[in-house]
């Protein structure tokens, strides 16, 4: 089986912070997005992963070949970036007829991929939402297998969503799919959609099977990666490199500090997650993402998302500041 995560995408939401990072290298409770995708995938014994870059796609590259030296890495570029579908038409010649375990690059999720890959089916995850016209929905039927899926659909017949995680026995059917939308130019809100192709196959006789994800965590924008560095500082609970002591300094958890970190006369926390080599002295700081090799003195923040090498003096503010800056707001 490989593993296959488009990365290719610009993370328009997330500017300024995507100009300088992918969307897929954001900070997140101490890691980055793509960890989160990778490190399941790798703990289930899939150690063949293909990524399709882009945007950035040198920076992704560069991390996963220092951080997983150990699995068979391919990057595949997608320079003209038309859709999920047309992305994954671009790695047919290494997948070949081999399964695929599909995850999208900004897909968080948590779930038993042992129990998913352990199925005879093919498997499509969901998630029921309030308002499902956003997303890719699935039609279940009475016998539990997925009758047909659409993307962003007007009327909703379904408030099921696709979450982003497909695992495809029948490759070879869903390149073939993939082939004739394409040639015939079958888009959906002017991409070519992976949902169209797998509705192409269910069409053909593909047999999918839902199965519920238990938490689907939010990545695509400020507000919402707060809330889900929030909700997994909770999970996986505060955790401080070599556990060094603060001067002066108060925790309050859950709170994730990386290595090298220099924090003095300051609060931290809660739900705070700071990167490696950062210096804060004379701050509070609640409910916020800060960078790596970042100043940051006499400040308070709040909800606020600071990038790495950046330099912050001064009051009480809710920013939102990308990587290589330099502000006083003295």
């Amino acid at each position: 089986m490989k593993a296959v995560i488009p990365v290719a995408g610009a993370g328009t939401k997330l500017r300024p912070h995507t100009y300088t990072q992918p969307k897929a290298l954001i900070p997140l409770a101490g890691k980055t997005v793509l960890s989160f995708i990778i490190d399941p995938l790798i703990g289930a014994g899939i150690n063949e992963l293909i990524f399709i870059v882009g945007y950035l796609g040198d920076k992704i590259e560069d991390y996963v070949t220092a951080r997983y030296p150990g699995i068979k890495a391919h990057f595949v570029r997608q320079t003209d970036r038309q859709g999920i579908g047309h992305a994954i038409r671009l790695t047919k010649n290494i997948v070949n007829d081999d399964e695929m375990f599909v995850v999208l690059g900004d897909t968080i999720c948590e779930y038993d991929i042992n129990e998913v890959l352990k199925s005879e089916n093919s498997m499509l995850g969901v998630k029921k939402v309030d308002d499902p016209r956003e997303f890719g929905v699935a039609e279940i039927g009475d016998d539990g297998y997925v009758q047909h899926v659409v993307e962003k659909p007007h009327i909703p017949k379904s408030n099921m969503a696709l979450v982003g995680i497909y695992r495809i026995k029948e490759s070879k059917l869903m390149f073939q799919c993939l082939e004739k939308n394409i040639g015939q130019g079958l888009k959906s809100h002017g991409e070519y959609n992976l949902t169209d192709a797998l509705d192409c196959m269910l069409q053909m006789g593909a047999k999918f099977k839902p199965f519920k994800v238990e938490n689907w965590f939010d990545c695509g924008r400020k507000e919402t990666l707060l809330e889900s560095n929030a909700t997994l500082l909770k999970k996986y609970g505060t955790h401080i490199e070599n556990e060094k002591k603060f001067e002066n300094t108060v925790i309050i958890h859950p709170v994730r500090i990386g290595e090298g970190c220099n924090i003095k006369n300051s609060i931290i926390g809660p739900n705070v997650a700071i990167g490696d080599s950062t210096t804060i002295e004379s701050a509070i700081i609640k409910d916020s993402i800060i960078g790596s090799f970042s100043n940051l003195f006499d400040i308070v923040l709040d909800h606020s998302i600071i990038g790495s090498d950046t330099g912050l003096h001064g009051e009480t503010r809710t920013l939102n500041i990308g990587d290589n800056t330099n502000i006083d707001l003295g």
